[in-house]
C-alpha cells in the first residue's frame, strides 16, 4: 500500500492551454549552450528560402537537457519498435544545414 501512495504523490498533472494544444511545426532545431544553460531554438525552414524562422525557444538547465536527451532517445526507440526504423531524408536534403548563429555552438 505504501508504494501505491508514493506513486500517487509523484504524479504530476500537466495543464495544456488551448492556444498551445495544436503545437508548432518545426523542421530544424538549433542548439547552443553556455556553462549554465542549453538553448534550443525550434525553427521552420521553407524550401527555397535563405532564412529560417524561429518558432519557439526553450531554455534548459544542463541536467534537464540531459534528461530530455534520455527521454527523447527512449521515445524514439519505442517509436521504431512499433513503426520500424526512422529513415534519413533521401536526395539532396542535407540535415546539417550551413546556418550561422551567434553564441557557443553545440551539436545536435
Amino acid at each position: 500500500m505504501a508504494q501505491d501512495e508514493n506513486a500517487k504523490k509523484k504524479k504530476l498533472n500537466i495543464d495544456l492551454p488551448e492556444d498551445l494544444a495544436s503545437g508548432i511545426y518545426s523542421n530544424l532545431a538549433v542548439i547552443t549552450h553556455s556553462p549554465v544553460e542549453f538553448v534550443v531554438d525550434f525553427a521552420q525552414v521553407m524550401p527555397g528560402m535563405g532564412q529560417a524562422q524561429v518558432r519557439s525557444r526553450i531554455i534548459l538547465a544542463p541536467h534537464h537537457a540531459k534528461r530530455l536527451l534520455h527521454a527523447l532517445n527512449e521515445n524514439v526507440q519505442r517509436f521504431e519498435k512499433q513503426q520500424g526504423p526512422i529513415q534519413a531524408p533521401k536526395g539532396n536534403q542535407d540535415p546539417a544545414m550551413p546556418l550561422t548563429f551567434s553564441g557557443p555552438q553545440g551539436e545536435a
